[in-house]
């Protein structure tokens, strides 16, 4: 039944709304998706003022009104969205004259973040990644951490280290540094990602050394502090524990929002360090005229890619993977870096997705990244 025929039902036997309600409910998953059109739903029996959809998709309105289904306390609101989306959302409910949100109550799907999590509506094109879960056979990699007295930092910081089923201390592997460590474990599975990958011989065995900053947005924020505890302080630590590169070009450095910033920025201040770059849903944010329109956080981050843009050949030739979803308000920044860096000579990948500034959507373009950066004996790319 859609909600048309519901409506219709109702309107011909009112006094059987609730049973119906309740009936169609049970009958259907929620949101209730037909071709290219969403139509999310609410309903618990208890009187509403109303419900709004609270998304984060950049060119929509951020507070979509459902509509009341007539003398019932049933919400529904019909959305078209592209076949190949992923939304992450929550409902806005006012009763009791206050509004409070809420996660979809008739949706078990979830998508976690530092802050809590989101309900989640993911399109008919969109591709679930089998690449995510262990798969028979594989043969884990595993995890380890050690701290050190940073002198740039003044405090202690500890570093997470995965290391590849097959690593021996004498030999030397590839090494990426990754920014937001925790979160990339966490939100995005990057341990699973990582044993799969590397067992499907996808990506080369590699280290991967993860950090996390003690206030993140300030000391990822472009800050030469932070570019510099990366280079004169972690990667040395890490090179004298483990057995990994010298070379820059097996070298690489990641991260997400601030991370991603923090990642190219450190290129930048190091030229010839970093020979590969992951680079998700970058804040490149810049100006060509006037204020940024931002906090000021974005200020030192503002003025380091409007210097950039200047001189993009500065960080030399190493290979970088960006990626960036559609309903992000960074995806025009991104979009105008790429063919800056391309004509500076770079070997740049660029991947977009029908997807916002999320975990899921960093998680999902992790396969593509790490084998355009790190590929292994069962995978080609064809430029």
């Amino acid at each position: 039944m859609k909600v048309i025929d519901l409506i219709e039902a109702i309107r011909e036997e009112p006094t059987r709304a609730e049973a119906l309600l309740d009936a169609f409910v049970a009958a259907h998953q929620f949101p209730l998706v037909e071709g290219d059109t969403a139509t999310f739903f609410f309903y618990d029996g208890k009187p509403a003022k109303g419900v709004n959809l609270m998304h984060w998709v950049f060119g929509l309105e951020t507070r979509q009104p459902f509509q009341r289904i007539l003398g019932t306390e049933a919400f529904y609101l019909p959305l078209e969205l592209p076949h190949r989306a992923r939304v992450e959302y929550k409902f806005e409910l006012l009763r009791g004259g206050h509004r409070r949100w809420i996660r979809d109550p008739l949706n078990d799907r979830r998508a976690f973040d530092p802050f809590g999590s989101n309900s989640v509506c993911p399109m008919p094109g969109y591709e679930h990644p089998t690449w995510i879960h262990p798969e028979p056979g594989c043969r884990r990699g595993s995890v380890e951490s050690f701290k050190f007295r940073s002198e740039i930092w003044t405090d202690e910081r500890e570093v997470t280290m995965y290391l590849p089923n097959e690593y021996k201390a004498h030999k030397k592997y590839p090494l990426l540094v990754c920014h937001d460590g925790g979160d990339y474990r966490k939100f995005a599975e990057m341990v699973e990602v990582l044993d799969n990958l590397i067992h499907r011989r996808e990506v080369r065995p590699m280290v991967v050394a993860w950090t996390d900053g003690h206030n993140r947005n300030p000391e990822y924020g472009a800050n030469p502090r932070q570019a510099d505890f990366l280079v004169n302080e972690l990667l040395p630590q890490v090179r004298e524990r483990y057995g990994v590169t010298h070379d820059p070009l097996e070298t690489g450095c990641m991260g997400a929002s601030f991370g991603a910033v923090s990642s190219l920025y450190a290129a930048w201040q190091h030229p010839g360090v970093f020979g590969k770059l992951l680079l998700q849903s970058g804040s490149f944010v810049f100006t060509d005229i006037g204020h940024h329109g931002r906090s000021a956080l974005f200020d030192p981050v503002v003025a380091f890619v409007n210097q950039y843009r200047e001189e993009p050949e500065r960080i030399g030739t190493p290979r970088i993977y960006m990626s960036c979803g559609v309903f992000e308000s960074l995806i025009q920044f991104n979009r105008a870096l790429v063919p800056l860096m391309r004509q500076s000579g770079l070997r740049v990948r660029f991947s977009e997705a029908q997807d916002g500034h999320n975990w899921i959507a960093w998680r999902d373009r992790l396969r593509e990244g790490l084998c355009w950066l790190y590929p292994g004996h069962l995978w080609m790319w064809y430029d």
